[in-house]
């Protein structure tokens, strides 16, 4: 989830050592959903996918709430900040992007996954008092679209049923980069635990997508030991558990460091595709989706050592 922590110290460094490997599993935890998503939309309907995850990630971390010593967010300010965050972050993204994965591979999803920094650029400067787009974030942005170009591949006449999917995971990237500017301006300085925040969000989440899941689909009665095994991982540990390892990160190498899992998400979402689900990989994909992380890079200043302090999460 959903904070921003600009605060790095070599002492947290020092008392955790083993970052890297929080790092890396969160990669791969947030790579492999696509995976599970895909699986789950097999025999489930794509907004009670969204549900499930969201209710079931908001379960794990109100069990872990007593154990970290904290307790949920008080005011009323702060819970419409958070009702704003959890339909950007979780009802709508979650939503889309299962809906696009019922017509485009989990390896494009992933894919389509790493343009959510192309929107947050904008997004920051519309939303953050002070913030304006530099040239070097415009050519970032304008780069990393290209890519977007390159991965669509317009000379394959895609269309039908692939371009709803594209355009649905699409949608659900821009939500998550709209949510990191509104989460950056009314959230990122509030003194709560960042777990506590994340559980309050999902909590709103849940009841958001329990509101709109009936009127969208019937609720499925036959959905097998594997859509429920994978959306038990998805809720559990891809928005549970990941956001323990994302804070850890954070605490021990800093926003800017903790960022950079934007990069790793596609290489895992791709392996997992290929290899478990035995999707097909055009050329453009990897081709598109390597400028656009060179675009992003760009964007955020990672090529000349001038990186924000953005946290990147799903």
């Amino acid at each position: 989830m959903t904070r921003t922590i600009t605060t790095t110290t070599s002492d947290a460094q020092e008392r955790d050592r083993a970052w890297p490997v929080a790092f890396v599993a969160l990669a791969a935890i947030w790579g492999s959903s696509f995976l599970f998503i895909k699986v789950a939309v097999g025999s489930v309907p794509p907004v009670y996918v969204a549900l499930g995850r969201t209710s079931i990630g908001m379960v794990t971390l109100m069990i872990l709430l007593p154990f970290m010593r904290v307790g949920l967010p008080r005011g009323w300010a702060v819970w419409g900040h958070l009702a704003v965050a959890a339909l950007l972050f979780n009802t709508v993204p979650f939503f889309l992007i299962a809906l696009g994965e019922v017509h485009v591979s989990s390896v494009l999803a992933g894919i389509w996954n790493a343009t959510t920094p192309l929107v947050t650029v904008p997004a920051v400067a519309a939303i953050v008092p002070g913030e304006r787009p530099t040239m070097q974030k415009v050519g970032g942005v304008l780069i990393g679209f290209a890519g977007v170009v390159v991965v669509l591949g317009p000379w394959r006449h895609t269309g039908g049923s692939a371009l709803l999917g594209t355009l649905a995971c699409l949608g659900g990237a821009a939500s998550y980069g709209v949510a990191f500017a509104y989460t950056r301006r009314f959230l990122s300085e509030r003194k709560e635990a960042g777990v506590s925040l994340s559980a309050a969000q999902l909590l709103l989440g849940t009841v958001q997508l329990a509101v709109l899941a009936p009127l969208v689909a019937h609720m499925p009665h036959d959905v097998g030991w594997r859509a429920a095994g994978s959306l038990l991982v998805l809720g559990a540990l891809g928005t549970g558990i990941a956001y323990i390892l994302n804070y850890r990160v954070l605490r021990a190498a800093g926003a800017t460091t903790a960022s950079t899992v934007t990069y790793l998400i596609p290489v895992f979402s791709t392996v997992a595709g290929v290899v478990f689900l035995h999707e097909a990989l055009t050329w453009n994909e990897p081709v598109g989706g390597l400028v656009v992380l060179a675009g992003v890079a760009l964007a955020q200043g990672l090529l000349n050592g001038r990186a924000g302090s953005r946290t990147a999460a799903r």
